[in-house]
């Protein structure tokens, strides 16, 4: 397991009853967890202390209630600063967890000894974009949504990055894919974060299960003669790190390197335990 232990602005503090006890800086949220199926007593003073809470409806959905937080703060990770906010399905803007992963490319890019070129896809609010691009890469950020776009930069002015070789695109994945190819563009390293349920700008259905590898395959052909990396991030229960790097494996094998595949994780205060949160599987070139 990848574990994010780099944190000081952010930690699990407890887990119970499919919930978890979570601080973002100087607030305290309670956000449902899938993960979560075990009963232990809630003695950790956080719990009637929260900031927030995410109750989730059994029609599907859910609400948050708020006690005192602000509509909007800011946390740290190593030189980095994140803009958060409570939005829609518990949600706040960052996945803690995938510092792992940002460690880990960081520190490739930095010893490439060589210009670097990323494509980060499904980009979100920009995590792994401000991470490659404070290591020194070039970085083309994509994602379906403007408004997490515009939040994605303002993390980066946060951060320092404002004037940061980052394109920044609000297209759908799979068509600017698909464009980059034919303009003969050519990426060093890929980063994906797919989402496991969504549809396209035409009401097209995507299902991770289905449209995933098709999308591995699609981003090989734009890698570069000698590739850096390949990152696939996954919250979908039924892609295993195993089928993580056996697709990884398979359509990269034109290109000489390896593939390792884990879960991610958070160290849980209370406990000294880890709380699983998704898989990744990286490819690296040799």
């Amino acid at each position: 397991m990848w574990i994010a232990d780099g944190w000081k602005d952010y930690e699990v503090l407890d887990t119970s009853k499919g919930e978890k006890l979570e601080r973002w800086g100087n607030y305290l949220l309670v956000r449902p967890d899938p993960q979560v199926i075990w009963d232990t007593p809630r003695n950790h003073q956080g719990w009637q202390k929260k900031n927030g809470h995410y109750h989730r409806s059994k029609k599907g959905g859910g609400e948050w209630e708020f006690f005192r937080l602000p509509e909007q703060w800011d946390i740290h990770y190593r030189n980095l600063t994140f803009h958060l906010k409570p939005f829609s399905f518990k949600h706040t803007g960052l996945f803690p967890e995938q510092a792992a992963n940002w460690d880990w490319f960081s520190e490739k890019i930095r010893q490439a000894g060589r210009p670097v070129k990323v494509l980060n896809l499904f980009a979100y609010t920009g995590g792994a974009t401000l991470a490659a691009a404070k290591a020194g890469a070039a970085v083309t950020h994509v994602d379906a949504s403007k408004g997490m776009v515009g939040w994605a930069k303002e993390n980066a002015r946060s951060s320092g990055l404002a004037d940061a070789p980052i394109r920044w695109i609000v297209d759908d994945c799979v068509k600017f894919a698909e464009r980059e190819i034919r303009r003969g563009s050519r990426y060093d390293a890929v980063i994906m974060d797919p989402p496991s349920y969504g549809r396209g700008p035409k009401g097209e259905i995507w299902k991770i299960e289905d449209a995933v590898y098709p999308l591995i395959c699609l981003c090989a052909k734009l890698l570069s003669a000698e590739p850096l990396f390949f990152l696939v991030n996954s919250y979908t229960t039924g892609l295993a790190p195993a089928v993580l790097t056996y697709m990884l494996s398979t359509a990269l094998k034109p290109f000489e390197g390896s593939t390792d595949s884990q879960e991610l994780g958070l160290p849980v205060t209370s406990s000294g335990l880890i709380l699983p949160c998704g898989a990744s599987g990286r490819w690296e070139g040799k």
